[in-house]
């Protein structure tokens, strides 16, 4: 059952070196807050699941935490690459990092499969192009009803998976809304789940037809961070911070501006600052 707990508590709780970790949110609902917690406490050696990994996962990758990145796009949204994960990529620094590349489709197909505690994903994709060639994790198999060639993968099974979310009631159980994306089947596949959430309330009155309501028993703990998910945005709450994606591309562009700056905005910095991020973003949401 879902504990209420502190976000350094919940992070030092349910990530452990060598872990296989998921930080999900598509397009919102990025789970920046707890990501940050991770790399404040320093852990080493992970294997970072995302679909499209963004400015979290750079960052990530850039302070030496990550071993290798399973996922189905990587870059800065709306503005290009992820210089610091092409660093360790490309030149090793700070370290070498293993990329598993899967098209969007394998990724949601496989995160299905884990949530659904089936071993693969069997699914029509990759026809016609070359993943598979570099991805020996993408294969085949052939329907035993219409012998008919489709694809398969590994499910994902993390262990660990962080979210964000808009409400979370008394009992435990998580309210996500908006663009729901891959975050109900990454807590679903995951042995341990973590949520962070912008409040608690005493119940989920007025649905909207567009949302997803995890019960507490998927959840190990619940942590209440207002504005968690800066810069991306929380629907309903605020908007996106297009100036700091913008921003990150000439940051991430210089290594000791990279660290100078996680040294200054992460490494200083508590889960409580978020809320002061967005407190200027709240007006147009």
């Amino acid at each position: 059952m879902a504990k209420f707990i502190p976000l350094k508590q919940a992070v030092a709780e349910n990530l452990h070196d060598g872990d296989t970790a998921a930080f999900e949110g598509f397009t919102h609902l990025i789970p920046t807050a707890a990501a940050h917690e991770a790399i404040r406490q320093g852990f080493r050696n992970l294997t970072l699941i995302r679909m499209t990994p963004d400015l979290i996962y750079d960052q990530m990758v850039g302070m030496g935490m990550a071993k290798k990145l399973i996922f189905s796009y990587v870059g800065n949204p709306g503005v290009g690459l992820l210089r610091r994960a092409r660093d360790a990529i490309e030149n090793g620094w700070p370290n070498s990092v293993e990329v598993e590349e899967h098209s969007h489709a394998g990724m949601a197909n496989a995160y299905e499969a884990g949530a659904a505690g089936l071993p693969c994903a069997v699914f029509r994709g990759y026809r016609g192009a070359g993943l598979a060639e570099v991805n020996p994790n993408i294969r085949s198999v052939t329907c035993p009803f219409t012998g008919e060639k489709l694809a398969a993968v590994p499910a994902v099974r993390p262990d660990v998976s962080f979210i964000h979310a808009q409400k979370a009631d008394r009992k435990g159980n998580v309210l996500v809304e908006g663009i729901i994306g891959i975050q109900k089947e990454a807590v679903l596949a995951a042995r341990r789940a973590v949520v962070t959430v912008e409040e608690v309330v005493d119940s989920f009155e007025g649905l909207h037809p567009n949302l997803t309501i995890l019960p507490s028993w998927t959840i190990a703990a619940i942590c209440v961070v207002p504005g968690g998910a800066h810069p991306s945005y929380t629907h309903g709450y605020y908007i996106r911070d297009n100036a700091s994606y913008l921003e990150w591309d000439e940051i991430a562009a210089d290594r000791e501006r990279f660290r100078a700056w996680m040294e200054q905005n992460v490494m200083q910095s508590s889960p409580d600052d978020f809320a002061g991020r967005v407190k200027h973003l709240r007006k147009a949401a």
